[in-house]
Order: C-alpha cells, then sequence, then structure tokens
C-alpha cells in the first residue's frame, strides 16, 4: 500500500510554438484543460502498474474538484483520504512542439495535520511526499516507522532537501537540482552514506543515477521514444518507482522499471494519458528497453525528470 500525499491540479496546457521571452507575447495553437498535479499523477501511475494506491490530497466540494477525484478513481486510486474542505488549485502548462514544457504552479492547502494523518495511514506501507512539504513535514512524521519516499521537485534550500533526507529512505530529484542543493555526485554519495537513504538523480534524456547509501552508485539508462509531452514524466518515475518498491524490488531494479514507465509516459499528450498499464512497461523490459513505442516516427531518449 502507498499514500500519495501532495499535489492535486487542474492543468490548462497551452500549446505554444516556442517558450516566451521576459515581455513577449505569442498565441496558442491550442488550449486544453486536464487533471495533474504531482502526488496525484504519481498516485495514477502507480495504480496503472498494480499498486494499492491512496490519495491523501485536499481539494473542494465543487464539481470541478469531484470530476478531478472520480477521474482518479477510475485509475484504481483509493481516493477516500483527501480532504474535501479546500480547494482543487490549477497549474498553467506551456508546451512546445518538441514535448517542453514551463509550469507555473498554484500553492495548495494541505498543512501538518494533513501529513501527519496520511503518515498514520501509511503505517504499515509506503509514503509519497513532495518537496513542496519540506522542511515543516520533517517534524510531524514518526522517525523512520513509516517508508518515506520523496520527490524533491519544487524543494528550494538546502536546509529543505536536507530535511527529506532526514526522513526519507528513498529521495528522487533531477540533476540541476542535486547539483545546486547538495552538490556533485560525491558530496550526494557522502549524504547517502550519513543519512542512511537512496538517491535517485534524474538526468533528463541521459537516464538516471541511483546512489545507494553502502556500495557504488549505478547508471539507469534512458529509452528511446517519440517524444509527444514530458509533461508528468517525472511523476510518473517515481510512482512507478514507488510501486516496485512497495513489490520488494530491489532499487536498482526498481529505478530501471521506472526509466522505462516514464519514457512510455512521454509518447501522448497530457500529464496522465501516457501512463502506462503494467504489461506495457513489462514488454519493453523484457525486449531490453528497444521495443517498438507507441509515437510516431523520429524517437528521441526520454526526459525522466519533467514533472
Amino acid at each position: 500500500m502507498i499514500v500519495f500525499c501532495g499535489y492535486a491540479n487542474s492543468d490548462v496546457t497551452a500549446a505554444v510554438p516556442a517558450l516566451p521571452a521576459a515581455g513577449q507575447r505569442i498565441q496558442a495553437v491550442a488550449v486544453e484543460r486536464g487533471d495533474g498535479g504531482m502526488a496525484a499523477n504519481a498516485a495514477a501511475a502507480a495504480a496503472r502498474l498494480g499498486a494499492d494506491a491512496r490519495f491523501a490530497g485536499a481539494v473542494g466540494t465543487d464539481a470541478l474538484s469531484t470530476a478531478f477525484l472520480d477521474t482518479l478513481a477510475a485509475d484504481g486510486v483509493d481516493v477516500s483520504p483527501t480532504r474535501r474542505n479546500a480547494q482543487l488549485t490549477t497549474a498553467l502548462v506551456l508546451l512546445t512542439p518538441d514535448g517542453e514544457r514551463s509550469i507555473i504552479s498554484q500553492d495548495d492547502d494541505l498543512d501538518g495535520a494533513d501529513i501527519a494523518e496520511a503518515a498514520r495511514r501509511a503505517a504499515g506501507g509506503w509514503l509519497y511526499l513532495d518537496g513542496y512539504r519540506f522542511p515543516e513535514a520533517a517534524s510531524v512524521l514518526p522517525d523512520r516507522a513509516t517508508r518515506v519516499v520523496v520527490d524533491l521537485d519544487g524543494c528550494e534550500t538546502r536546509a529543505a532537501a536536507l530535511a527529506a533526507l532526514t526522513a526519507a529512505e528513498h529521495v528522487v530529484l533531477g540533476r540541476s537540482q542535486a547539483t545546486a542543493l547538495l552538490g556533485d555526485d560525491d558530496a550526494c554519495a557522502q549524504l547517502a552514506r550519513r543519512h542512511g537513504v537512496h538517491l535517485v538523480v534524474t538526468d533528463g534524456g541521459r537516464g538516471a543515477l541511483l546512489i545507494p547509501p553502502q556500495g557504488q552508485p549505478e547508471s539507469i539508462p534512458p529509452i528511446e521514444v517519440s517524444v509527444v509531452d514530458s509533461t508528468g514524466a517525472g511523476d510518473c518515475f517515481v510512482g512507478a518507482y514507488c510501486t516496485e518498491l512497495a513489490r520488494g524490488t530491489p532499487p536498482a531494479r526498481a529505478a530501471r522499471f521506472a526509466a522505462v514507465a516514464a519514457g512510455l509516459s512521454c509518447t501522448r499528450a497530457g500529464a496522465r494519458a501516457g501512463l502506462p498499464h503494467r504489461a506495457a512497461v513489462q514488454s519493453r523490459l523484457d525486449t531490453g528497453g528497444s521495443g517498438p513505442d507507441s509515437g510516431s516516427p523520429g524517437k528521441e531518449r526520454t526526459p525522466c525528470d519533467a514533472s
């Protein structure tokens, strides 16, 4: 069982010819609304991959919030832990033709009491938290009594990142964020040993690096797919990684599985439309990561750290 505690968003995605420069006005090719949010996306990914996934977010009682939860439930996510006396936040996504994107997100209403309740519900299983919850979350989590995975996307300070390392068993973060907050690979390895945490450093089309608390780091290769939209790929990675950890899979194998899932998620537009089911990921793994994908011709190495 995995409790995903964090963001639920209503995504407004504008397809644009290029990301605008400061002060520039551009014309959107299309504007669409869809469901998103780091934790919600990760929960949906985990459920499609066969996990017992539960979402502990904060939304409202309005029709849009109800539809949001109904969509998660249709993917197999238990949404009963979600608090409904808040609001469903909005994220603005700018998407370019090559699948790159920029995101403007709105802060949500989750607080320390929500995190403590999610940890209580996760007792005996796993708890996912996003990086926006730190450093505050560290003070309300049981001391290593719950197995915690943190997606550090959204974490902005070194102090907050170190607080997450103290509370978590596994931490996933992007390469640029790792360099800015923790240092180079040697510094990350030292921190992994000091805190007894597995660090997974994702690096876009270059794959990922798993840094265990003991032993040597292991490179996780990307797969080649036709990237349509990288929105939510990082969320898919973490959801898939959590799924495999909950199944008892060793971290290196869990990270390889997650890299394939994240790659396949990029082959359709939208944060959740491309989230794969377990059979598709296993099929790709069985072919050594080189099998056909569902996109169009012209493959790219897929990003593993897009959110």
